[in-house]
């Protein structure tokens, strides 16, 4: 038997939950000679890590810091990649050859879809960042109107305008002390780091559109309870974190489609366990 191996790198990395998920996934295919590992990874290992890699690798899942760094070091990238200019899933081909692509972005259009969250004519998205950025290039293919940006500098908003031009996106950078105001959207996105977003749950109307809360630990976020309990549609970051897993388990293992509600099993078992007293 010839063990196939895989891998999520990143630093921090011992709170992903990508294991969880890809392992649920190879349990429900019955690929009972794949593995799936974490490595503690930073940009100044990156290389080395690669160079030490033999035949057995099938692909890589990528976390920060390492999105970008690895660009220099792959032989292709896919378009929905460089549009962010961050590779989250490495496949080794086998030429030999590294090719690096991003399943955030679909990731992101398929979650929302689940939810019947289809083509929208205006949206919101708080924050700024390498999230807002993905955010953005979900909703150029999602969104037919302007998207207002709620970031906390001026810096920021220009981050945000660059980003939408190069992805297409009419981009309207809002300070960020006015995010109320964006709540009344068909589609929020909260980019945000958590508690950076609990005041806007006061603010939250009857009847919202649709929350997606990029969140996934602790879930519910105070915006996305106040969300659910106001009867708006919610979308969290498990189920972000499940759908760009099963792109990547679909392309490493060349197996579609992947077992989406095992995956999801998976991926809450392990966050209820770790939310278990003395966990």
């Amino acid at each position: 038997m010839t063990v196939r191996r895989a891998a999520v790198l990143g630093t921090p990395i011992g709170h992903s939950l990508s294991p969880e998920l890809h392992r649920a996934a190879y349990a429900a295919l019955g690929l009972t000679d794949w593995t799936y590992d974490r490595f503690e990874v930073g940009e100044e290992d990156l290389r080395s890590f690669l160079a030490g890699l033999g035949e057995e690798w099938a692909g890589l899942s990528l976390t920060m810091p390492l999105k970008r760094a690895v660009i220099p070091l792959l032989d292709e990238v896919s378009a929905t990649a460089a549009s962010v200019e961050a590779v989250n899933t490495v496949v080794f081909r086998a030429d030999g050859r590294r090719v690096g692509d991003n399943t955030d972005i679909p990731g992101m259009v398929a979650a929302l879809r689940e939810r019947g969250v289809g083509r929208i004519e205006r949206a919101t998205v708080l924050g700024a960042g390498a999230t807002a950025s993905s955010a953005l290039a979900a909703l150029s293919r999602v969104c037919t109107g302007p998207v207002a940006a709620y970031v906390r500098s001026d810096a920021r908003a220009e981050e945000m305008r660059g980003w939408g031009e190069r992805l297409g996106v009419d981009v309207r950078p809002r300070p960020w002390r006015d995010a109320a105001e964006g709540l009344d959207a068909p589609l929020v996105v909260a980019t945000t780091p958590a508690g950076a977003a609990d005041h806007l749950a006061a603010s939250v109307t009857e009847h919202p559109g649709a929350l997606f809360d990029v969140l996934y630990a602790p879930w519910p976020t105070p915006l996305a309870a106040a969300w659910d309990k106001a009867g708006g549609t919610v979308v969290g970051g498990l189920d972000l974190l499940v759908h760009q897993a099963v792109l990547q388990v679909e392309q490493m293992t060349g197996r579609a489609p992947a077992p989406l509600a095992a995956m999801r099993a998976a991926g809450g078992a392990a966050l209820a366990r770790r939310g278990a007293p003395g966990s």
